[in-house]
């Protein structure tokens, strides 16, 4: 609803999580916000600032909002439109192919905060098993150090050049 999206922007300003930073896309709209991720320090990522856009659906927090990132990103969890792939943010209840428990998953009780602490254990560690992007799960499996590493230092290069914009 309109007044748990509220209250989560007043909570993060009061207190600021470490890695990212949030705010509104358009001041009249509650359920569109643009995040500031950087990258982790010790990961491939490190040095990169990404923006990504969160959209919640109307009857947030009954479902999850969407996660999709506007600075490109080469990551196994993340599909080649920017989309995030992630078991936080899957519908709630049972996954019809088996991979996720019920408890992985969506559940009201996330804020934007467990979502971002996701996203960012995610760029540090990247899932393997549930790929978005196929290419970039085959490379970080066989090729971590060399064509993998290069994609994405090329990403945090770009985003650093556009992160101001």
């Amino acid at each position: 609803s309109v007044s748990s999206c509220s209250l989560f922007l007043t909570e993060l300003n009061k207190n600021p999580v470490e890695g990212f930073s949030a705010g509104l896309i358009d001041d009249n709209d509650l359920y569109r916000w643009e995040v500031l991720i950087i990258g982790p320090p010790d990961t491939l990522y490190e040095g990169g600032v990404f923006k990504a856009h969160l959209t919640f659906p109307k009857d947030y927090p009954l479902r999850p909002p969407k996660m999709k990132f506007i600075t490109e990103i080469w990551h196994p969890n993340v599909d080649k439109n920017g989309d995030v792939c992630i078991s936080i943010l899957h519908e709630p209840g049972e996954d019809k192919y088996g991979y996720e428990k019920p408890e992985e998953r969506w559940l009201p009780i996330h804020t934007v905060e467990t979502i971002m602490i996701s996203v960012i254990s995610m760029l540090a560690d990247p899932n393997g098993d549930s790929p978005a992007n196929v290419d970039a799960a085959k490379e970080w499996r066989e090729d971590r150090h060399g064509e993998f590493k290069r994609k994405v230092a090329r990403c945090v290069r770009k985003s650093q050049e556009t992160a101001f914009e």
